[in-house]
């Protein structure tokens, strides 16, 4: 079968997906079910895998989903243990008290905090954490869940402390670095990695400047009275000044050191600088722009849950409400380097492996050759590394204690989470064995696997449904390809849920493209990079966790909507900064 006829079949529970969620308004409960059997309908009449083969990709999926299900539980207990502390309403106080303009508000929360976060914990938590804090300031549900979702995009590609590219394209590419390396083309991997963390801001930096402005007119057209690009726009001089606050660090830092610290130290350096100049008044907005009294809101605005618009009255000092947060941002930090790192017979050894130690799974969780089938494991569940655990259910905990909640209050709070997590739980299970069908499909590494499926009769030379589709997509392109690589990004970050689990999908593609059309590598990878990081605004998993902390699941349709826009947007700019690059030729880039 041809890779275009391949392709088309691949897609289609994509695109039924997409149909039935944006075209029909279905929520993610009801569709993705029915988009994973599509796809377990196609795997085994069109790629040939075994029945049994298809149902071990699937539970592998619906293991894996519970870390981002205890990502989304955590986050919902912060919010409600929060709300129900009254520490919500005294943040919301204070931030009044920084700035009363909702524009403000969603730079310093949704922009900076954001960024901070996704450079500690990555995989979704940043969008989950900020949203409800919007939400809890007043913004409608949707509009918080929106800006939320584009404005976790530049800080992604160097979040989790630089996984997206360290893990990302170190786990995928190591065949063919070793080649360029035996030729003499590169020094090795981690030059590699170096070279792509300073590629990758000459797209970013520029979007960290145009997303904010772009964003805060769409949320005032499409949220505010007046229905007005204008309203977002006359908040640039502060959009810029946070966009500069964020980016000197981050930039710096992707080039002089790499790729671990500047989602996490531009994001920590930015919130500071611009909450210091907010409070100062520095190019701050004349105006005070709101959404208004909450009963004018459009109905479509709303969800679930809603934060009553009153009087406002702090309930305890801005330091108690805000303790939890400081200690959730301590507590990723320290837990995701290890400290005390010295070489001895030139081995690298850490006197406190602090993330080596919890990045474990301890056995709890370790599914390995699920159904008899080498290689389809699941060790993803690690409870001590996973920042649902540890810190967002720990501090959820804590602040039983901190904050002396009464227990009718806690059990509600509780209560309320598990509530909300039933239909956020369907979702993500057919969401993420959709993608584990995806991914075993085809394009086959493990020995023992190909054995094995080859004796019960599949052809294990078969592409992958992503891989045939991207392949499609070159056959029609060809050496346009730098306009397209990082929509291919977006693509993998949209099928998988994560911009590291694209770059290992798509990494060696992109590779090979880049050598057939004798384009340098390096920039090519660079928009991988770039695109998976611009795909978290419209995968299904991060949609479906916002939803779940805004209270509104199964609207992801409508989110996905709005969000198309923006990354829409960021590719066309990504695909301009290739050409660019490629022409200009800069001085750091190595051919390889």
């Amino acid at each position: 079968m041809s890779i275009g006829l391949l392709a088309i079949i691949g897609i289609i529970p994509i695109v039924l997906a997409l149909v039935l969620m944006v075209g029909f308004r279905w929520g993610a409960m009801k569709a993705m079910p029915l988009a994973w059997l599509v796809c377990a309908i196609a795997a085994i009449a069109v790629w040939r895998l075994p029945v049994p083969y298809v149902a071990a990709l699937s539970l592998q999926g619906i293991s894996s989903a519970f870390s981002v299900l205890i990502i989304v539980f955590g986050a919902l207990l912060i919010l409600h243990t929060q709300q129900f502390s009254g520490a919500m309403e005294t943040i919301q106080y204070g931030m009044q008290g920084i700035s009363k303009d909702m524009r403000v508000q969603g730079i310093i929360i949704g922009y900076m905090f954001s960024a901070f976060i996704e450079g500690a914990a990555g995989f979704g938590t940043p969008a989950a954490l900020a949203a409800p804090l919007l939400l809890s300031l007043g913004y409608p549900p949707m509009a918080a869940a929106v800006i939320c979702l584009v404005f976790n995009s530049f800080p992604v590609t160097y979040g989790a402390v630089g996984t997206p590219i360290i893990t990302g394209f170190g786990s995928s590419l190591t065949t063919s670095v070793a080649a360029a390396v035996s030729a003499g083309n590169l020094e090795s991997m981690d030059q590699l990695l170096k070279l792509i963390a300073k590629t990758v801001p000459f797209t970013h930096i520029p979007m960290a400047f145009i997303i904010p402005i772009f964003m805060l007119g769409f949320i005032t057209r499409f949220f505010g009275q007046n229905k007005s690009w204008k309203e977002g726009f006359g908040a640039w001089k502060f959009c810029i000044f946070a966009a500069f606050a964020f980016t000197i660090p981050y930039g710096i830092l992707a080039w002089f050191v790499g790729p671990e610290t500047p989602s996490l130290l531009g994001g920590l350096i930015g919130l500071a600088i611009v909450i210091l100049g907010a409070k100062k008044g520095f190019c701050l907005p004349k105006d005070v722009w709101t959404f208004g009294e909450s009963s004018k809101w459009d109905k479509t605005w709303t969800g679930t849950i809603a934060f009553e618009q009153k009087e406002l009255k702090p309930r305890m000092s801005q330091f108690m409400a805000w303790l939890p947060y400081v200690i959730i941002g301590l507590i990723l930090v320290v837990t995701r380097v290890n400290w005390g790192g010295h070489v001895v017979d030139g081995k690298m050894v850490y006197a406190f492996p602090l993330k080596t130690l919890l990045n474990q799974n301890f056995g709890l969780f370790d599914f390995k050759n699920i159904l008899g089938y080498p290689g389809v494991n699941d060790n993803s569940i690690k409870l001590l590394y996973l920042p649902g655990t540890v810190p967002f259910i720990l501090v959820g905990l804590l602040c039983i204690v901190i904050h002396k909640i009464p227990g009718d209050k806690v059990k509600a709070a509780w209560a309320t989470t598990f509530k909300k997590m039933i239909p956020a739980t369907i979702s993500l299970c057919a969401s993420v064995a959709l993608v584990k069908i995806f991914q075993g499909s085809g394009n086959f590494t493990n020995a023992a696997l190909i054995e094995r499926l080859a004796a019960a009769g599949v052809d294990t030379g078969i592409p992958s449904m992503p891989r045939a589709m991207a392949e499609a997509v070159y056959g029609a392109v060809g050496p346009a390809w730098p306009m397209i690589a990082s929509y291919v990004g977006g693509l993998g970050a949209f099928i998988t849920g994560s911009n590291t689990v694209s770059d290992v999908l798509f990494a060696q593609l992109q590779w090979d493209i880049a050598g057939l059309i004798h384009l340098p590598r390096q920039i090519i990878l660079s928009a991988q990079a770039v695109g998976g990081a611009m795909g978290n605004m419209i995968c299904v998993n991060n949609v479906v966790a916002v939803g779940a902390v805004t209270g509104l699941l199964n609207r992801e349709g409508e989110m996905i909507k709005k969000t198309f826009w923006p990354f829409l947007l960021y590719g066309i700019v990504a695909g301009i900064v290739a050409y660019l690059l490629i022409g200009i030729h800069p001085g750091f880039i190595v051919n390889f």
